[in-house]
């Protein structure tokens, strides 16, 4: 007699494919919002984590678990993605990343401990601004009066969010805004990476780095959580993991201007979050200074996409001419 089995298998793992398939056959633009849009909810969900988790830890502890467990989430994709891709000859510049990225994450997690999250999530808008800044240094970008005004802009935003000699400025508001030099130091340098470099291996050496060296400032303010706090750590990784997959899936999909609005959508989910669990009200002031930085952002990243096509079709155009 034949087994029965494989059929109902069978059913089950069509039943299961089904979404898969419905969601791979929507437009790229259609996908990339999507991801976009889980990423940006992880990423709200994760920022009230990280608030829960930093009233009973250390901020430090909170960084070196956030790095350990997001590191193992990530383990299973980095082995199907082969160990051939982590060979590399920039051992000194995937080190460099990680150090920027955990001074980033360092001042990032103090802020969401000591900031109303909808503020410190408005001030991290900042980062790709002063990327943008950064890349006319390092990169040779060139940028025009319509790029520098987006910036000035933006920077107009942030004032609106701090209202500086209207109120006083919390000194971790101060801490997150250098912390915004970090993250945009290390957009650079994944831009760099990126050149020579696959994505998984970028990844994989932030884990790799980033994991060991959080440990030692850990341990000089250790406290061993207890068991019923283990849970919100371990799903802290998990959406981290969550968020940064659904940020890389979003970006192959379609072109960055097109989903970088719904990054923004954190915004608002954080501050519902905030308001429902942490009974938290932003101002109106930091919804405005928010919505200011993020059309500045996506100002500048879509003039900058129309003037690379428009270079792409200029550097074209002579081959064609040739043929």
């Amino acid at each position: 007699m034949t087994d029965p089995a494989p059929a109902p298998r069978a059913r089950r793992r069509r039943l299961f494919d089904a979404p898969s398939r419905v969601f791979n056959a929507l437009p790229g633009p259609a996908r990339g919002a999507l991801w976009m849009s889980l990423a940006a909810c992880s990423f709200a969900v994760m920022s009230a984590l990280v608030r829960h988790l930093s009233e009973l830890m250390s901020p430090l502890e909170v960084v070196f678990f956030r790095n350990l467990f997001g590191f193992i989430f990530l383990m299973p994709t980095l082995i199907r993605a082969g160990w051939d891709n982590l060979r590399t000859n920039n051992l000194g510049r995937h080190l460099l990343r990680a150090l920027f990225g955990l001074t980033s994450m360092y001042t990032w997690f103090i802020g969401l401990a000591n900031l109303p999250l909808a503020d410190a999530t408005s001030l991290s808008f900042m980062a790709p601004i002063i990327a943008s800044v950064m890349a006319m240094f390092f990169l040779g970008e060139r940028a025009g009066w319509r790029r520098w005004s987006a910036i000035f802009v933006a920077f107009g935003g942030a004032l609106v969010i701090l209202r500086p000699g209207f109120q006083e400025i919390p000194p971790a508001a101060l801490i997150m805004l250098c912390g915004t030099v970090a993250t945009a130091s290390t957009i650079i340098t994944i831009k760099v990476l990126s050149r020579t470099e696959p994505s998984s291996a970028i990844i994989a050496y932030m884990g790799l780095f980033m994991t060991p060296i959080s440990l030692v400032p850990a341990l000089f303010v250790w406290t061993t959580p207890p068991l019923d706090v283990w849970p919100w750590i371990i799903v802290m990784g998990a959406i981290a993991t969550l968020g940064q997959w659904g940020m890389t899936q979003a970006y192959a999909a379609t072109d960055a201007t097109i989903v970088l609005p719904f990054d923004y959508l954190r915004l608002p989910m954080v501050a519902l979050i905030a308001f429902i669990i942490f009974a938290e009200t932003p101002d109106a002031m930091t919804y405005l200074g928010g919505a200011i930085i993020a059309g500045a952002t996506i100002y500048i990243a879509r003039r900058e996409s129309r003037l690379a096509r428009a270079s792409k079709i200029a550097a074209e155009a002579p081959k064609s001419e040739n043929m």
